[in-house]
């Protein structure tokens, strides 16, 4: 039985923004996305995530690559994109007070919590505060 994972948007950045043969990480995310798509792993995101790579994208390198960051991310094959509803929002609000997240991870971990997720694919290490969210590296 394949794992639940949510992802956070910096595994979908990361290759974007860095030489995956300059940085490892970009190039373990990259790899991991590979995984991702061969199914190896059951993966969700939040429609979130298409937010920051096209926000990022395009302050980074302009409009018409965040257009394409933007189609390419809804195409990977075996990704499920859940949506940020008012639940989500309540549950992110209490992390953001609870925990003091920021208001985007309070999203991503509300997300993954509100649909039975306990692991969050990330670099982002303000996840590891959360008792019942698991942050793995790629």
């Amino acid at each position: 039985m394949r794992r639940l994972l949510y992802v956070d948007s910096n595994i979908f950045i990361y290759p974007v923004i860095y030489d995956s043969d300059v940085v490892p990480e970009a190039a373990k995310a990259k790899a991991k996305l590979h995984e991702i798509a061969s199914g190896s792993a059951k993966a969700f995101t939040s429609t979130l995530t298409w937010d920051e790579i096209t926000w990022v994208t395009r302050r980074l390198f302009g409009s018409e690559k965040a257009a394409v960051q933007g189609a390419s991310f809804l195409k990977i094959p075996n990704l499920k994109l859940l949506k940020v509803d008012i639940e989500v929002v309540c549950c992110a609000q209490t992390l953001l007070e609870e925990h003091r997240l920021k208001p985007r991870d309070a999203i991503h971990a509300a997300t993954a919590i509100r649909n039975g997720i306990s692991k969050i694919l990330s670099y982002d290490e303000d996840f590891d505060i959360l008792p019942n969210l698991v942050r793995v590296s790629p």
